[in-house]
């Protein structure tokens, strides 16, 4: 397996030169790949001490740096040790630029501004973290999305994306012995959307988190028949509610919160 080194520069968070990296990365196999992680990248002095670093572990470079100094610097010194340096944002703010007739502003982290959006974010995140599994139901109306599923069928960790993509969620498990509150069934404002998946999936799931807890792996919690019918009372929920329904067993969590966008941005059309 070969190994390779990343260094990833930013003069911002760097939270969009990772998720550039992390996706361009996942297209080879066989690589062991050491990222080094530079944010805040904004001072000369700050960026010599990582060309040091860059020197006694070369490899791949990839930066987005809006300081023309730092730019220049960097490009200069990766060309004279022979690495590739990689500005991955700037064929598209070229186009743009083209496109609109102006220069854009160089200004580090400006995609973070502490705008409308921002804080409609942050309330989100916070509605979400206090109605998960069900709890404050109550409030459920103010909710943009409400995620319905059994347990273990990804509620909490897909709720924390689309909170993050500025939806407020709430999550509530179906549990055969327990009903929802009728609540649930009526609700106006959010979309409502049925999780499901397959039994053996969700069985090698339940299984790993009841080891992870030091408990035993041989419960009705993981017993086939149990699950297959819980399932089914879940589908059927769904199905008898006209809820859209959207199956996680092959989707990673941006896969299945992707769906759920695709689905509410379909339900705002409709109702314009």
């Amino acid at each position: 397996m070969r190994r390779l080194h990343v260094h990833l520069l930013s003069d911002s968070t760097g939270e969009t030169l990772e998720n550039i990296a992390k996706a361009a990365l996942a297209q080879f196999d066989e690589v062991e790949t050491v990222r080094h992680f530079w944010p805040m990248v904004r001072t000369e002095a700050h960026l010599e001490r990582i060309l040091q670093e860059i020197a006694q572990k070369p490899g791949l470079v990839v930066y987005t740096l809006v300081n023309v100094v730092t730019r220049r610097i960097l490009e200069q010194r990766c060309a004279a040790l022979g690495l590739p340096a990689v500005a991955p944002l700037d064929s598209v703010s070229d186009a743009l630029s083209a496109l609109l007739g102006q220069q854009a502003k160089a200004r580090p982290g400006r995609q973070h501004v502490l705008d409308a959006a921002y804080f409609a974010r942050v309330d989100a995140i916070q509605f979400t973290i206090a109605h998960d599994d069900g709890i404050a139901w109550e409030e459920w109306e103010e909710a943009d999305i409400v995620l319905a599923g059994v347990s273990r069928s990804s509620k909490t960790p897909t709720s924390i994306y689309l909170a993050n993509r500025g939806f407020k969620t709430a999550n509530i498990p179906v549990v055969v012995e327990s009903p929802p509150p009728p609540a649930l069934f009526q609700l106006k404002k959010p979309l409502i959307v049925g999780l499901t998946t397959s039994a053996d999936r969700l069985i090698a799931i339940r299984r790993n988190r009841l080891l992870s807890l030091n408990q035993a792996p041989n419960t009705r919690y993981v017993e086939e028949e149990a699950v297959v019918r819980e399932l089914a009372f879940a589908r059927r929920m769904f199905a008898d509610n006209g809820w859209p329904v959207i199956d996680v067993t092959r989707r990673s969590i941006e896969e299945t919160a992707a769906a759920i966008i695709a689905l509410v941005n379909d339900d705002r059309g409709s109702e314009a």
